[in-house]
C-alpha cells in the first residue's frame, strides 16, 4: 500500500467520504452451490481490496455496513460464522492499518456482542487511534433510525433540537459529509442505513455482488461521481 494522504487533504476528484453497503455475499455463494459462508468469507477479501484502494485513491474516511441491527434475524449458524470472520478479519488485518496511518472508527451498538469481540475492537480502535489518515468506519449492530433516535435525544439534553444539533450527535459527527453511497448486488435502497448522512449524499447502485467488488469498480464509481453536478437543492 502507497502512502496515505492525511485526514482532510481533498482528493483531485473530490470524493472525500463514501459509504458502501456490501450486498449480495449469500447470491454469490448460491450460484456457485457453495454454502453462504464461503460468500462472506470472499466478502472479506473484496472488503481487503476495497480498504486498500480507497486508501491509495484518496478517500479521507470509507463507511461499510457490516452489521445491521435486522441480521441478527438470519440463522443461528450464519451469525456466528459473521462473528468469527469479524474477528479474523480484525486480528489478521489489524497490522496492516496501523502501519498505513489507517483509523478504524466503529459505529452501532457494539455491546450486544462478545466479550472477546468487545475486547477486539476496542483493542483495534486504541492501537490507530493516533493515525491521520484514512478513517475506515465499520458500522456493527448499527441502524440508522436508532442512531438519530439517540441523536435527538441527546440534542435535547442539552437544548433546543435543530438539524445542526441532531448533526452534532451522529456517529459519525466526526466524519467529513457524507459525498456517495454505493450499493451492490442491484438492490436499490438504503436499509436502514446513514439516512440522516444521506440526505444530499450521490448514490450508485451497481448490480455486481459484493464478492466480486474490486478495484476497478471502485475507480469507475469515482470518476462517476466527478461527473455529477451536486446541487444541494439549488438549481
Amino acid at each position: 500500500m502507497s502512502a496515505v494522504p492525511a485526514l482532510g487533504d481533498e482528493p483531485r476528484h473530490g470524493l472525500r467520504h463514501l459509504a458502501i453497503i456490501m450486498d449480495g455475499n449469500g447470491r454469490w455463494a448460491k450460484r456457485r452451490h457453495m454454502p453462504r459462508v464461503l460468500g462472506h468469507q470472499r466478502g472479506v477479501e473484496a472488503v481487503r481490496r476495497t480498504v486498500r484502494a480507497a486508501a491509495e485513491l484518496g478517500l479521507s474516511a470509507l463507511t461499510l455496513y457490516a452489521f445491521s441491527t435486522e441480521n441478527w434475524r438470519r440463522p443461528e449458524d450464519e451469525v456466528s460464522a459473521l462473528m468469527g470472520l469479524l474477528k479474523h478479519f480484525i486480528l489478521s488485518d489489524l497490522d496492516e492499518f496501523a502501519a498505513n496511518n489507517i483509523r478504524l472508527k466503529i459505529i452501532g451498538d457494539t455491546s450486544a456482542f462478545s466479550s472477546e469481540i468487545i475486547g477486539l475492537i476496542d483493542h483495534a480502535r486504541s492501537r490507530t487511534a493516533d493515525n491521520t489518515g484514512m478513517v475506515m468506519t465499520v458500522a456493527l449492530n448499527y441502524g440508522s433510525q436508532d442512531e438519530i433516535a439517540r441523536a435527538a435525544r441527546a440534542a435535547a439534553a442539552k437544548g433546543e433540537i435543530t438539524a445542526e444539533a441532531i448533526s452534532a450527535e451522529l456517529d459519525t459527527a466526526d466524519l467529513p459529509p457524507l459525498d456517495l453511497i454505493i450499493r451492490t448486488s442491484g438492490e436499490v435502497r438504503l436499509s436502514n442505513f446513514l439516512m440522516w448522512q444521506a440526505a444530499y449524499a450521490e448514490m450508485l447502485f451497481l448490480d455486481v455482488l459484493w464478492p466480486d467488488f474490486g478495484r476497478e469498480h471502485l475507480e469507475a464509481a469515482i470518476e462517476e461521481y466527478a461527473r455529477r453536478e451536486r446541487r444541494f437543492g439549488g438549481r
